[in-house]
């Protein structure tokens, strides 16, 4: 074979090489975009659910709950209606409006779960917590209210966070009132360690001891002009399901943070207990 020809046939080779090279781009390129537009599109449409419960809430209204207002441990803000989870030194501060029955709040934090822990982690970001009760007004019943006390009661024994995320993990459909019944909700107590066996959990759970503070929480939300849960505010702005006219995605989110904490030092508070909320020593 002349050398002309083998440098003809290496071409050839090389161009082809170059040919899968861009298609396997475009490919990841293709996924990626798939992927990205199926989060965003099940966080809007769950959006558009959080609305229409917070408007039929509006309409028939939260039902009381006896006995005096009984804050959980470590809770803070106005009117202590805050659960704050991470370094209180963080930069940034995401504030979270849910209730553990909307389905809007389960789709977010099944999405955002990871990056959110992964910034808590690095000192970027810390979650104050607010609980509300929009579905029971809604749906009817009392899911939604018997699971922000019993994730309340957890706050008391410092297992919050994990408990809030297996009450999510596990949320019934948003018509099955489910977590109405306390011994569900003691039983996914079950899945989070130390958290069934903690002194006072049960009978904190039974006894509905922050059923109060939960109305008020609600009545808080109501009152805020908020459109529907879940309401997200990175530092004070609304970024769910958007944040100006980028639709939230993991990595948005991620670089939004990033953004706003540009020039400015992560938090080194000690991390306290995942939940309790207790002023680092």
């Amino acid at each position: 074979m002349s050398e002309k020809n083998r440098e003809a046939k290496r071409s050839a080779r090389e161009r082809l090489q170059v040919q899968r090279e861009q298609e396997k781009r475009r490919e990841r390129r293709k996924r990626t975009l798939v992927v990205s537009a199926a989060v965003v599109g099940v966080l809007g449409a769950a959006a558009a659910i959080g609305l229409v419960a917070t408007n039929a809430n509006k309409d028939k209204g939260s039902s009381g709950a006896a006995g005096p207002v009984l804050a959980p441990s470590g809770a803070q803000g106005k009117d202590e209606l805050s659960i704050p989870v991470g370094r209180a030194d963080a930069p940034s501060t995401l504030t979270v409006w849910e209730d553990f029955r909307c389905p809007a709040c389960g789709q977010f934090e099944n999405a955002f779960r990871d990056t959110i822990k992964e910034l808590e982690s690095a000192g970027q970001l810390k979650v104050d917590y607010h609980l509300a009760t929009i579905i029971d007004g809604n749906m009817g019943g009392t899911g939604s209210l018997r699971a922000a006390n019993a994730a309340a009661c957890a706050q008391d024994v410092g297992k919050f966070a994990p408990y809030h995320d297996a009450l999510f993990q596990n949320q019934p459909p948003e018509p099955d009132d489910a977590f109405a019944d306390n011994g569900k909700l003691l039983e996914i107590a079950g899945k989070v360690d130390g958290l069934e066996s903690a002194p006072g959990f049960k009978q904190c759970v039974e006894d509905g001891k922050h059923d109060k503070w939960v109305v008020n929480s609600n009545t808080a939300f109501q009152n805020g002009g908020f459109s529907g849960t879940p309401t997200v505010l990175l530092n004070g702005e609304s970024v769910f399901p958007k944040k100006g006219g980028e639709d939230i995605s993991p990595a948005n989110f991620k670089r939004w943070v990033m953004e706003a904490n540009k020039g400015k030092q992560p938090g080194t508070a000690p991390a306290t207990p995942p939940g309790t909320g207790a002023s680092p020593s």
